[in-house]
């Protein structure tokens, strides 16, 4: 029998999903779950983007250029430049989703063997995309203890070899919830300068950042055009995970060049989910306002919550909509395999992530998950309290 590729046996399961066949067994036996595992926010897409879409009168539903709607990309770089970011429509590609836009940028930059260094823990699928790539990551590991902040420049840098690519980074973070300072981006700017490295951040939380702190991007640091690239999306900033519409972004016209080959082999990005999301930013900065005071509130209550448990650790978010919290276990896969096919509180339970999927370094965050406050208060305080009572009765 024919056998499949050393990468397709290494491309790693992701740990936010490969517990769907134990939680829709679970629902087939009647119990309701408390998803905390996913970061699918329940917010509404704004009706602007759903009525583009409703409302069209296409007769032929042809190609778009493979860099995405040209009046798409200008509508995007004015909304940039509003947010501190000076680029034009030439900068940006659009992409099938943020995910498209990483691979098209790891696909550009780096060779089979380059390295890649990322604070871990750190979004799952970027050890897919990179295996996909055959690239190396080069994990740093950030800490509970202070959550999860920048580790040291001077540890960065002991990392780095002449096989290293670039530095990647998720700001906010996922699933750490981390939003870097302007100190912290403006270390790793001039790191990337000192050793002629690429800075790929991955921003597509830029909008959800909380108590009054501000996001700093990647591309608004001066010097550092030909060293930056960004990756965004419209799933999380407009509700609209289902339309795969992200992009990439940056000055580098090399890089753009290269980004552009990868973007015409796969045609063209959907023209139904452009249209929607070029009508979304239409969207009223007041969306914006509610859904951080929204998302505030849900951290609070679930940060309060957690911290009431006993033996539960957990790091305070600054933005996204995640958090990383360690529990009083010795396995986060075995726990929250326990929850769906063995636990039930009154027919109820809840789904969580285990965090050991988000790092690189084996056998670590074996304790940790990742929980998403994507739910409704009075859902999200439901499955605080059917946590705190599994994790009793896991420890009898």
């Amino acid at each position: 029998m024919p056998s499949i590729s050393n990468k397709g046996r290494n491309m790693p399961e992701s740990p936010i999903r490969k517990l769907v066949p134990f939680a829709e067994a679970a629902v087939k036996k009647g119990k309701k779950i408390y998803q905390l595992n996913i970061g699918q926010p329940d917010i509404e897409t704004p009706k602007a983007a759903l009525d583009a879409v409703k409302n069209n009168n296409i007769d032929v539903l042809s190609y778009s250029h493979s860099a995405g709607f040209e009046s798409y990309r200008t509508k995007l770089a004015k909304y940039y430049r509003k947010n501190d970011i000076p680029v034009d429509a030439l900068d940006i590609i659009i992409t099938t989703g943020g995910s498209e836009a990483l691979l098209f940028a790891m696909g550009s930059i780096t060779d089979p063997g380059d390295e890649v260094i990322i604070p871990e823990p750190f979004y799952a699928n970027y050890n897919g995309f990179a295996t996909a790539s055959g690239v190396q990551i080069v994990p740093i590991k950030g800490s509970i203890e202070d959550n999860f902040s920048l580790p040291p420049i001077s540890e960065f840098e002991k990392l780095i070899t002449d096989k290293t690519k670039a530095i990647l980074l998720c700001n906010p973070g996922n699933p750490t919830g981390y939003l870097y300072t302007r100190e912290e981006i403006q270390q790793l700017a001039d790191l990337a300068l000192k050793h002629d490295l690429f800075i790929v951040a991955d921003e597509v939380y830029r909008e959800f950042a909380y108590d009054g702190v501000k996001h700093h991007s990647i591309m608004s640091i001066p010097g550092l055009e030909q060293n930056a690239i960004m990756v965004d999306s419209v799933s999380k900033r407009y509700s609209m995970c289902g339309a795969r519409i992200g992009c990439l972004v940056s000055k580098n016209k090399e890089v753009m060049i290269a980004a552009m080959k990868f973007a015409q082999a796969r045609l063209s990005p959907p023209t139904f989910a452009q249209i929607a999301a070029e009508a979304a930013l239409d969207t009223p900065d007041e969306y914006f306002e509610d859904v951080n005071k929204e998302y505030t509130e849900r951290r609070n209550l679930l940060i309060e919550g957690l911290e009431q448990i006993p033996g539960v650790k957990v790091a305070k978010p600054k933005g996204a909509f995640y958090c990383i919290a360690e529990l009083p276990i010795d396995n986060a896969d075995k726990f929250a395999q326990w929850l769906l096919e063995e636990f039930q509180h009154n027919g109820e339970t809840v789904m969580v992530a285990p965090a050991n999927g988000f790092y690189s370094t084996p056998n670590t965050g074996m304790n940790q998950v990742r929980i998403a406050y994507v739910l409704k208060k009075e859902n999200l305080e439901k499955a605080i309290e059917i946590l705190k009572i599994a994790l009793e009765e896991y420890n009898k």
